[in-house]
């Protein structure tokens, strides 16, 4: 799988990612040596009731430092809330967890899209010595956060197609003291991706997480904006790696980081997936040196070949 579609990880959490097989009878390792990622299986007649009640007692769960949710469900794409609900019923049971991932889910599994997914709050107020928290899901699919203080978080991340403006919002309002890694994919306006600038500017203030490092506005149908704003954003100071990549970025929005506040301090600039012309870019990356610009080839702007007045279009990298 790419870089620049959903893909499942090998590693999370510093751990190689391990998926038990419900009925193998095969030994399992260490529970402290591996990220265990939980799924139902159509092959399998365990729902994730079952499935969590088996982990449960073949795993020492008080050594169980990172955690995935694969799928959930066996034949329909049932709502996520009843998974949230076991994991936060049982939080007491992980207090070695620092790593969870929610919806670890691909294409070929659902799309992210169709995700029922639910405000993920409980589960962070459930497990405050959490480090890395990341989830999939759209907000048109019940996707949500409230606004609230979590002290050991250090690394948050939204997947998603569709990002609601009032999750980034909560995301802005929230106190997160230890955050270093801050990944938003706000996806498509067609998926409920209705998030603004004004949404994002109270992080782009620099004010809010005062030991952010790193930096994704990712897979935005307004990628132009961002980019402008980020060339005036206080934040991009603090930051080591800045990623813009997986949207609709233009020639426009490159020129908006050529006026903009020098980024030659960082060590990354992501720009994967993009739509600047080669003129541009060879630009950025000169103004950016001795920075890394990450950006591979331009996409292709997509017009039906049949229709004479189609305007060619953009599209950010995950939507459906």
């Amino acid at each position: 799988m790419t870089y620049l579609g959903i893909h499942h990880l090998d590693r999370f959490h510093g751990l190689p990612v391990h998926t038990p097989a419900p009925s193998s009878g095969s030994a399992l390792p260490a529970a402290d040596t591996v990220a265990w990622r939980l799924e139902c299986s159509h092959d399998e007649e365990m729902d994730f009731p079952a499935l969590w009640e088996q982990f449960m007692e073949s795993v020492d769960t008080t050594r169980v430092r990172a955690l995935l949710i694969g799928p959930w469900w066996r034949q329909d794409y049932t709502p996520f809330a009843p998974v949230m609900e076991l994991i936060v019923a049982h939080a007491d049971r992980f207090p070695a967890l620092r790593g969870l991932f929610l919806a670890d889910v691909v294409g070929e599994e659902c799309e992210v899209s169709w995700l029922r997914m639910c405000d993920v709050t409980p589960v962070l107020e459930a497990l405050p010595l959490l480090e890395e928290f990341a989830v999939r899901g759209c907000g048109q699919e019940g996707l949500g956060l409230r606004p609230l203080r979590h002290a050991a978080l250090r690394s948050l991340r939204f997947e998603s197609g569709g990002l609601p403006g009032g999750l980034v919002r909560a995301v802005a309002a929230s106190e997160l003291p230890a955050l270093e890694r801050l990944d938003l994919w706000f996806g498509s306006s067609w998926y409920g991706g209705d998030a603004t600038i004004d949404d994002i500017r109270p992080i782009l203030s620099g004010g809010v997480f005062p030991r952010l490092r790193h930096l994704g506005l990712q897979n935005s149908e307004i990628q132009d904006e961002i980019a402008v704003a980020v060339g005036s954003a206080p934040v991009v100071a603090q930051l080591e790696t800045l990623a813009l990549s997986m949207g609709t970025l233009s020639d426009t929005g490159g020129e908006a980081l050529l006026n903009g506040q020098p980024l030659s301090h960082l060590s990354t600039l992501d720009l994967r997936h993009h739509y600047l012309t080669e003129p541009v870019l060879d630009r950025v990356r000169t103004a950016c040196a001795p920075a890394v610009v990450e950006a591979g080839e331009a996409e292709d702007d997509y017009a039906d070949p049949d229709d004479e007045d189609d305007e060619p279009e953009h599209y950010v990298a995950v939507s459906e």
